[in-house]
């Protein structure tokens, strides 16, 4: 009996396992549509055809993405005449309610290798890019454009980034100090309620990095997704504004109360620079939120010193 694989064979187990080493270390691409959208403009690009959105002065484009990952937005103007000069214009976007940050391009020409599907838009640019790094997760990315008599358009690449391991610990706000118990796959975690009137309040020594898992509270009358805004701000100075957006739990349930359903977690994370801070959480928006803290466990020296 012959104990070793003959060599075709062989051949075919490697060329496998090429292939799926391939597969899992290419990072996942995604199209991203903007939560406001409306009807995009079709461009067709050596002849395959995308979907474009508007970029205008007074509508901002808002894309909501978790990450981290690299988002790639591809801007192009509009020139009515193929011919014509040049065209300069500026974005604006913002990250997460953040300061706001301009780009500006300038001397761009039309694409000789594109067109918009509906030839009474004239000619599209060449595309240029924005690239942004977005941390771990929920994202929110606003973009406006800088003039009100350009035409300009956006189309949107999230790249996924894969993150190194890290063990993490929970821990106990400041106030309010209203713990909720929730069971998920019968495993029991400690929550904290806030609201618009009571924020959550947590003080914490840096430099490290806070989750806070955001749950909003559903009653058996609330149906579908819904919208709410949270505000954080580090030592009384506006830090970030969330867009978060989340429907009920499927697998999720409080552990004493049978009226209400916990929403599906939304994920933020503050960059918690040297030093002691205070940061403090607030719903923008009515209902009541449940919270869960946590931080890399090898901090925990931080908050003994």
């Amino acid at each position: 009996m012959n104990k070793y694989l003959p060599l075709g064979k062989i051949n075919i187990i490697l060329v496998l396992l090429l292939n799926s080493a391939l597969c899992y270390g290419v990072p996942k691409t995604k199209v991203l549509v903007p939560k406001n959208a409306s009807e995009p403009v079709m461009i067709s690009i050596s002849g395959k055809s995308f979907s474009y959105y508007s970029v205008i002065l007074d509508e901002i484009l808002v894309y909501s993405v978790r990450g981290p990952g690299k988002l790639k937005i591809i801007t192009r103007g509009q020139l009515n005449i193929k011919t014509e000069n040049r065209l300069d214009y500026i974005i604006y976007y913002r990250i997460n309610g953040g300061e706001k940050i301009n780009v500006e391009f300038r001397s761009v020409k039309a694409d000789n290798n594109a067109f918009f599907e509906d030839a009474s838009l004239g000619y599209p640019g060449i595309g240029e890019n924005i690239i942004i790094e977005l941390s771990r997760g929920e994202n929110s990315v606003e973009i406006w454009s800088g003039l009100a008599d350009q035409n300009l358009y956006a189309r949107a690449l999230f790249t996924e980034i894969k993150e190194k391991k890290i063990n993490w610990v929970s821990m106990s706000p400041l106030y309010p100090a209203e713990p909720v118990s929730l069971v998920t796959n019968e495993d029991v975690v400690t929550y904290f309620r806030y609201s618009s009137s009571n924020p959550l309040k947590v003080r914490v020594t840096g430099p490290t990095i806070l989750r806070v898992l955001n749950r909003v509270e559903f009653d058996y009358k609330m149906k579908g997704k819904l919208n709410y805004r949270i505000e954080v701000k580090e030592n009384n100075k506006l830090k970030n504004t969330y867009m978060l957006s989340t429907d009920r739990s499927d697998v999720t349930r409080y552990r004493r109360d049978s009226k209400k359903i916990p929403g599906k977690a939304n994920e933020i994370v503050i960059t918690v620079p040297s030093g002691t801070h205070t940061y403090e959480i607030f719903l923008l928006d009515k209902n009541s939120i449940l919270a869960r803290i946590l931080f890399p466990q090898k901090d925990i020296k931080l908050e003994s010193n």
